[in-house]
């Protein structure tokens, strides 16, 4: 019945009664694999609450839905199957701006636009190209390149001081501003500046 592998032998059966028979699976069937009951349930349920359901990843449920030729939904309508919260006056963040607010950034978005599209800025930005000559100061490159604040835009005095600007790459941009710049590169404070 086995080769000297182990491997079964094409064509040779071991016993009828220990075989599977055609339609059955090795494994016990679950209510997901018949097209019905997933129709029924995925009219009134999404792919993550059918998965959770039965303890599997949403990729099974997909799996199935596509094997059955079960429509999916538009990302529009499996946004309104989704539970987002309280809205309203029910949603504790209802009505709360500025420093109530748990994504306040200490109101200098609006003052970063003003600073941004100045005349001042737009010079500071054109002397930083010319000194760093269009290249990354991190990694020597040449492509899209961002304008850096070493010290913090936060700093009013150092927003458009060239002295505090330096020319990054996008790549080491994300880098400096990442966890992973355990080292603080091209990041300081004023008194770690010494002053401009």
């Amino acid at each position: 019945m086995r080769n000297d592998k182990g491997q079964f032998v094409k064509g040779v059966h071991s016993h009828p009664e220990t075989e599977f028979k055609k339609g059955e699976h090795w494994r016990n069937s679950k209510p997901y694999w018949n097209k019905d009951w997933l129709e029924k349930e995925y009219s009134i349920k999404s792919c993550g609450d059918i998965a959770k359901d039965f303890g599997v990843t949403e990729a099974a449920i997909l799996f199935w839905l596509r094997k059955h030729k079960i429509e999916r939904r538009t990302t529009s309508e499996a946004r309104e199957l989704k539970h987002w919260g309280c809205s309203g006056a029910d949603n504790p963040m209802f009505g709360k701006t500025g420093e109530e607010s748990s994504n306040w950034k200490g109101g200098c978005t609006p003052e970063r636009q003003d600073v941004y599209s100045s005349t001042e800025w737009k010079s500071a930005v054109r002397e930083v190209y010319g000194r760093d000559k269009g290249i990354c100061q991190r990694c020597d490159i040449k492509g899209k390149m961002h304008v850096h604040h070493i010290v913090s835009f936060a700093e009013e005095e150092y927003r458009v001081d060239s002295d505090n600007l330096v020319l990054l790459c996008v790549k080491c941009h994300r880098f400096v501003h990442s966890k992973k710049n355990i080292g603080k590169e091209f990041i300081m404070t004023i008194s770690e500046k010494g002053g401009i």
